[in-house]
């Protein structure tokens, strides 16, 4: 068949659904009655099912994908991933004990649940052996079914820091030598620098307060890092340290466990994020699973009500926080994912639906500069959408029933078609 008599592509318009996304804090939406228009991989057009689809049955083929009255919105965005996680216990030890091929194949098996389960875009920030890069390169190319991964490749830590015990961390010490970490990830292919500035819940010989790096090598990490223009997270439990590393130019904290108003404020007056990943301290039923042993699950436990009085202290003072699950973001979870749980425990904290439903879509994708691409249901826009039944403004466990997922514009989640759980 020649060029000229070969069929065009054929496009999808979905309809009889509701379209909404976190620029409704702005006042823009919901779209009732809705259509979108997906050409290729990316979103052609959005409004009124009678004006999309008219226009697209005008110019082109279409196939036309009937949601049922489902809400349809961005797929959700998880910034704290650890595919490769490996916590002290039996479970932990077994992802430890694969072999390079072994591991490649269960953290591909783990980005085809994520996506899943409606995270289209995932924040890495520590894998095993560089796997991450491997892995984004079989989605990217459509070899492996997952999420959009930004990566950091491993952490950086000082010697005997949080972390050193497995491959997905990589040890430094002085300015020089984490100027020459941020470097050798780089070099990787990492989009993010990770740091881990702090002891945390998952050291046997560190508390969440233990200081792990000094001034001049916090601040190696994010000049280098910014003058390749990375940006830089860093796990984080205590004030000092992290008052610190903001007035060093951090980008973003992860955990938080132990802020103050006087840190809360200085991180919303100089724009960095956080992550709280509330989910860590409030997980006994997932330690029980992976036989985590008891030494942590009372450093993690006993830790969570001080984290929630932080998660507090930073919405008063304006700090934007994010969705992050630290679980796996599949992992099955009081009900749900682990990503869906920690939304919940964001907007039951303090956000609410509607800013819950930024902080899982808009302000992540935010962060990681990729807006023009993600993020909203807009004209340009990749088609990395989700339905489900319940509207997630007025209630964010409405994320509970997503049945639809579609990633890049394919479907690779349809309930009706007789998809079933994994």
């Amino acid at each position: 068949m020649s060029a000229a008599t070969r069929p065009g592509p054929v496009d999808t318009v979905l309809t009889n659904c509701t379209v909404v996304d976190a620029r409704i804090l702005d006042g823009v939406g919901p779209v009732t009655d809705a259509a979108v228009w997906v050409r290729g991989d990316r979103i052609a057009a959005v409004g009124p099912a009678a004006e999309v689809t008219a226009a697209a049955r005008a110019e082109t083929d279409v196939t036309e994908v009937d949601l049922g009255g489902a809400y349809l919105t961005p797929g959700l965005t998880n910034m704290h991933t650890h595919l490769s996680l490996s916590l002290p216990g039996a479970g932990g030890q077994s992802v430890k004990d694969l072999t390079p091929h072994e591991l490649a194949l269960y953290m591909a098996d783990g980005a085809r649940r994520t996506l899943l389960c409606g995270v289209t875009t995932v924040r890495c920030v520590a894998e095993k052996d560089h796997a991450d890069f491997a892995l984004r390169r079989a989605i990217t190319s459509g070899r492996v079914t997952g999420p959009r991964i930004f990566t950091a490749g491993r952490a950086l830590v000082c010697t005997g820091g949080h972390g050193h015990e497995s491959t997905d961390t990589l040890e430094c010490d002085g300015a020089d030598g984490f100027r020459r970490g941020v470097r050798s990830q780089i070099r990787a292919g990492a989009d993010l620098i990770k740091v881990m500035i702090s002891g945390g819940i998952a050291g046997e010989h560190e508390s969440i307060h233990t200081r792990q790096l000094f001034p001049d090598e916090m601040a190696a990490v994010i000049d280098t890092a910014h003058a390749w223009g990375r940006k830089v997270t860093a796990h984080a439990g205590p004030a000092p340290v992290i008052g610190e590393a903001v007035e060093l130019g951090l980008d973003c904290v992860e955990h938080g466990y132990q802020l103050t108003e006087e840190v809360a404020a200085r991180m919303a007056q100089r724009g960095t994020a956080l992550v709280p990943t509330l989910l860590v301290t409030r997980c006994k039923e997932f330690f029980d699973e992976l036989g985590v042993p008891q030494w942590m699950q009372c450093r993690s436990l006993g830790a969570g009500p001080r984290h929630l009085e932080s998660y507090a202290m930073a919405l008063a003072a304006g700090v934007e926080v994010l969705l992050g699950s630290d679980m796996p973001p599949f992992w099955q979870f009081e009900g749900t994912n682990a990503s869906v749980r920690e939304l919940e425990y964001l907007s039951e904290s303090g956000i609410g639906p509607a800013r819950a439903l930024y902080a899982g879509t808009l302000g992540p994708v935010r962060w990681l500069g990729a807006e023009a691409d993600l993020g909203t249901v807009e004209t340009g826009k990749y088609a990395d959408l989700v339905a489900m039944d319940a509207d997630p403004v007025a209630d964010t466990s409405a994320f509970r029933g997503v049945r639809w997922v579609m990633s890049g514009g394919r479907v690779v989640r349809d309930d009706r078609a007789g998809w079933t759980a994994w």
